[in-house]
């Protein structure tokens, strides 16, 4: 079954279909106050509190409209069934809103022993194993473009058009984009809400690793 659906279904809208399932489960976690990929002794590194304001504006913009086309369509005596409809769209589109805001929460960069994790949100996943990364530093960008962005050997995985660290790394790794490409790459750039933080889990697990904090310029 699971290669028929791989054959009938083109890679874009299996990779669509999987970003609304782990959504579904980011929610789930959400509620119950657990993070996903994070085992025993690793260190999770959070990424959503630079976005975090404008994401909840956003949300909140969506509940007011809600409400707003409602009065609206009752004001001007609208059909039941049509109100039904755009009720239900609206809400299912707050209901996948929160979806985003809780991959973004449930779902942060992780440092072990073993291995780095950089996501972000349901979207993007990469797994770095530790005997990869030659030294990690801080760095200074605010105009990154896109979330998700490779140049060359470089990716940029940006929250708020900023990025704060740099992982180097020996070889090269595979990185698949949010909609299924895969490219190699041995830099990784990334966010952390907390860079020294973030840093120091770096340097404290796993041996062989050179963490700098001083700041470098982008």
């Amino acid at each position: 079954m699971r290669a028929a659906y791989e054959r009938l279904v083109p890679l874009r809208m299996r990779r669509v279909i999987g970003f609304d399932a782990k959504g579904t489960v980011s929610l789930a976690l959400w509620l119950t106050g657990r993070r996903h990929g994070v085992p025993a002794g690793a260190v999770p590194v959070p990424y959503f509190g630079a976005q975090a304001p404008a994401l909840l504006v956003f949300l909140g913009a969506m509940v007011v409209e809600l409400f707003v086309v409602e009065v609206v369509l009752r004001s001007v005596g609208a059909p039941y069934a049509v109100r039904a409809v755009l009720l239900v769209l609206d809400g299912y589109s707050i209901v996948l809103a929160l979806a985003v805001i809780a991959a973004y929460v449930t779902r942060p960069h992780v440092v072990s022993a073993t291995e780095v994790r950089i996501r972000s949100g349901a979207f993007f996943d990469l797994r770095i194993p530790r005997e990869r990364i030659a030294s990690v530093r801080r760095v200074r960008a605010y105009d990154e473009k896109g979330t998700v962005r490779v140049d060359g050997a470089t990716l940029t995985v940006a929250v708020s058009s900023q990025a704060n660290l740099q992982i180097e790394l020996t070889g090269p790794v595979t990185a698949v984009r949010p909609l299924g490409a895969a490219c190699e790459v041995r830099t990784v750039r990334c966010f952390a809400d907390d860079p020294d933080a973030a840093l120091a889990a770096f340097a404290a697990l796993g041996p062989g690793q050179a963490a700098r904090p001083g700041d470098r310029a982008a």
